[in-house]
């Protein structure tokens, strides 16, 4: 979402309030566009983030933790020489402009200095920049003096800001008046395109409140009021931006912008974590599928093989039987085959240099070798088939992942059983992440979020507790607590359609569900995590739904 001049100048107004004169405790890098500033405040520490992508740059208040790289980038070891344990003086905007800057009191054994920092969130040329006494001390991005540019930006230099905007200042009245009358029918493509600091969504906002007939007056006074109600506006039931104040009906109002900003970039980190996760975790499986499955062409190749090895060893035993009229240095000879009903005659080959016994030894090795070859090649076909199941069975279990910890469960199941690989430190064992939970009508619904979980799931469940699991489809293992007592059709049935929901059949319609009592349930020896077999089952079928209104937790 663009965050415009306009927007930006109550998101500075407020973080001025919330960080001025609180003291910069630590600073960290996690990404490579965004830089965190822990800052101890009246109300405790905060986290404020500096965003410096093309497609989200921002200055926010942050609730999450994200993990920093054991190395600090060189711009943010810059900043800690310079601005650990500085006092934040002012947070302020470069009027109609989206740059932002942030001021210091910098205060060591030898010096007390003041500091600037420039936040300049204009989308791909986003960066942030270190000044002190007017003079470059370091920048995110720096450019280099023999670069084709109209700035430099390295450590020496003097800094200067960006080229302004040729556009009308939202102040200057005469200069908007001259705007109108105006022809174009889009009445918000035209203000966003010759109003400075204005993006087209505000624009559209200032349309949607005054009409087909916005005069200059009316730009000027919705610019510059403070008559604000911070809100986010949703779309299709998700987030869709956070805006100052909207007309829009499906929204969520907040007491102030920060928190609006933070409820909106929580939930798009989120999602966008959750969708690269996913996207990474899907590849992964899709790497190891592909091995999987040019092992099994190779292993059903030697098994095609293999199949002629009853037809090596009749040889040898023709060979036996005739070899009173065979000599050594025959290449072939013709035998009846006493084992087809017809008694056909066989050309079998010889090996010249071989004596008749010799030959039928040769084949009858070859027989034998062919015969392990088939067994041993079975073994690792079934083997190899198991692992292709279980792998579509994790790759269920990713797409039905709902946030970063299902993930991460999931990666962690592969990572153990040795199925993907990956050059990242391992990560500390974490606590076991809770089951899906839904109350349906009285009864605790558990969903298991991966195969390990399943298998936990498994365990947990009481032998009169109701199992269900999709029929041809992988999906998660879901059970009803029963206490006891008797599960009526409906609870039945809505349990059904969340199975149904986690599983690959998801976008499907009358998905086969099977249900029977935990106890008709076993797990073989040495299975792979959620594999089972069961009994006594029966089957209804269902369109999936997830049944959120009844979902508890996360």
């Amino acid at each position: 979402m663009p965050q415009d001049a306009f927007t930006l100048k109550y998101v500075v107004r407020e973080l001025d309030e919330t960080f001025k004169n609180g003291k910069v405790s630590k600073i960290v890098q996690p990404e490579r566009d965004t830089l965190t500033f822990f800052i101890y405040t009246k109300k405790g520490t905060l986290k404020l983030d500096v965003c410096l992508s093309a497609r989200d740059c921002r200055m926010s208040v942050t609730r999450n933790d994200r993990p920093v790289p054991q190395t600090a980038p060189a711009f943010c070891m810059l900043l800690r020489k310079h601005l650990q344990n500085a006092e934040v003086l002012e947070i302020g905007q470069m009027p109609f402009e989206r740059v932002a800057f942030i001021k210091f009191l910098c205060t060591s054994e030898f010096e007390e200095a003041r500091m600037t920092l420039f936040c300049e969130l204009m989308g791909k040329y986003s960066n942030a920049t270190l000044v002190k006494d007017g003079v470059i001390l370091g920048a995110l991005k720096t450019t280099a003096i023999g670069e084709n540019t109209r700035r430099v930006l390295f450590p020496g230099a003097k800094y200067v800001l960006p080229e302004a905007q040729d556009k009308i200042s939202p102040d200057d009245i005469a200069g908007l008046k001259a705007l109108f009358p105006r022809e174009e029918s889009d009445s918000a493509r035209f203000i966003s395109e010759r109003v400075k600091g204005v993006a087209y969504s505000t624009a559209a906002e200032i349309c949607a409140l005054y009409g087909g007939n916005v005069t200059a007056e009316n730009i000027r006074d919705y610019l510059s009021g403070d008559d604000i109600a911070p809100c986010v506006v949703f779309e299709g039931g998700e987030p869709f931006d956070f805006k100052v104040k909207s007309t829009l009906k499906d929204r969520k109002n907040f007491d102030c912008l920060l928190e609006a900003q933070t409820f909106f970039y929580d939930y798009t980190t989120a999602k966008r974590s959750l969708e690269e996760g996913r996207r990474r975790l899907l590849s992964a499986v899709a790497a190891a599928k592909k091995k999987a499955e040019k092992r099994l062409a190779v292993i059903n190749q030697k098994l095609l093989d293999c199949r002629d090895a009853e037809s090596v060893r009749l040889k040898g035993e023709l060979i036996t039987a005739n070899i009173y009229a065979l000599s050594r240095g025959q290449e072939s000879f013709k035998a009846v085959n006493y084992y087809d009903e017809n008694c056909e005659e066989i050309v079998i080959s010889l090996d010249r240099s071989l004596t008749p016994a010799q030959n039928a030894q040769k084949y009858y090795k070859r027989y034998a070798k062919l015969r392990r070859t088939a067994e041993a090649a079975g073994v690792q076909k079934e083997q190899t088939e198991s692992e292709l199941d279980y792998l579509a069975s994790a790759e269920a279990h990713v797409r039905a992942a709902e946030n970063a910890a299902d993930l991460e469960d999931v990666e962690e199941e592969l990572l153990e059983e040795g199925l993907i690989k990956t050059n990242a430190p391992r990560k500390k064992k974490k606590a076991e992440t809770p089951f899906r939970t839904f109350l349906i009508d009285g009864f605790t619904v558990l969903a298991g979020r991966s195969n390990v979980q399943n298998d936990r799931l498994l365990k947990r469940a009481s032998p009169q507790d109701m199992w269900l699991h999709t029929q041809n489809y992988h999906s998660s293992h879901v059970v009803i607590l029963s206490g006891g007592r008797e599960i009526s059709e409906a609870t039945l049935l809505t349990a059904a359609e969340i199975c149904a929901y986690y599983s690959d059949g998801r976008g499907g319609t009358k998905i086969p569900v099977d249900y029977t009592l935990r106890k008709f349930v076993k797990k073989p020896q040495k299975a792979a995590a959620g594999f089972v077999t069961y009994t006594d089952y029966k089957t209804v079928l269902v369109t999936p739904a997830p049944h959120a209104e009844s979902k508890e937790g996360v």
